[in-house]
């Protein structure tokens, strides 16, 4: 059911994949509620994902950028202005990769470099990104940015490896930015911490699908899926928040304010056995 919360907005979208990224779900979703807009991604996404596929049946344009480029990110927003006919008034970061989660690196055995490309792709981005559309005066007063984090920027999670420190990264640039372009321009910049969610990113992390059924344990509400998350980015892209800014919102049924729930406690009691090492000792990793 479409509610025309964005007749007449144009936005871009950062970061659909294929149809579990959560970017593709909220570009369908804002389409459907009556925007026009963009899609990026990297040339080598474009060229091996299916994201053409996904402009084909929105009828848009899709700008490759590698986002850490300054020049990449400026020509998306001056292509989609020419494009849109105007300027923007929401835009998805959905980006995240971390070289030392692919290569298995455990946090206390980091490849130095590989960190400097997990936060220049997944947090440092979001503040080029940011700072190109200011430059470019390319974002409406009262326009959105929105950035899809995770709890682990403020708790441990084993595994969640140095994506932890670029979600802790990125919810301070919404933060820092949030305030500059707010007072400047009256934009609105937020993160939205999501449930564990398998998309193509997630499920590289270490112990993803044990991570996914914990969480749901423990929400009352259960997880949020990449569906109702693109809901989520919908209102905050639409007029209905438009003093909400600087903010960490979390969209994970109630998980982030959970200690240990019932379900959870009884999976827990049950399940120790093949974390005791021969003596009967249980490992915590």
């Amino acid at each position: 059911m479409s509610y025309n919360l964005l007749k007449g907005k144009r936005g871009i979208i950062f970061g659909a994949l294929n149809e579990q990224s959560i970017a593709w779900k909220v570009a369908e979703k804002a389409v459907e509620e009556g925007a026009v807009i963009t899609l990026s991604n990297t040339p080598v996404a474009v060229r091996m994902g299916e994201v053409s596929a996904l402009a084909e049946k929105l009828n848009c344009e899709v700008i490759p950028a590698d986002a850490t480029c300054v020049a990449d990110l400026e020509n998306v927003f001056k292509r989609s202005m020419e494009v849109l006919g105007g300027k923007i008034d929401f835009v998805l970061h959905s980006i995240g990769m971390s070289p030392n989660v692919r290569k298995k690196r455990t946090y206390d055995d980091l490849d130095y470099d590989m960190l400097s490309k997990t936060l220049d792709i997944s947090a440092v981005s979001f503040h080029k990104m940011i700072q190109a559309a200011k430059k470019l005066d390319a974002i409406n007063e009262y326009g959105s940015i929105v950035a899809l984090s995770y709890v682990a920027a403020q708790r441990t999670f084993c595994g969640y490896n140095d994506m932890a420190d670029a979600k802790a990264l990125l919810e301070s640039i919404a933060r820092s930015f949030g305030y500059i372009y707010g007072r400047e321009h009256h934009v609105r910049i937020n993160t939205i911490s999501q449930s564990p969610t398998m998309t193509t990113a997630g499920s590289g992390v270490k112990g993803m699908d044990k991570l996914f059924d914990f969480a749901n344990r423990m929400s009352p509400l259960g997880n949020a899926s990449a569906d109702e998350c693109a809901d989520y980015c919908i209102v905050m892209f639409s007029d209905l928040t438009r003093k909400v800014t600087m903010q960490n919102l979390f969209h994970d049924g109630g998980f982030s304010s959970v200690g240990m729930s019932l379900r959870a406690m009884a999976t827990y009691e049950k399940g120790l056995d093949e974390y005791k090492d021969e003596n009967g000792n249980i490992i915590y990793g």
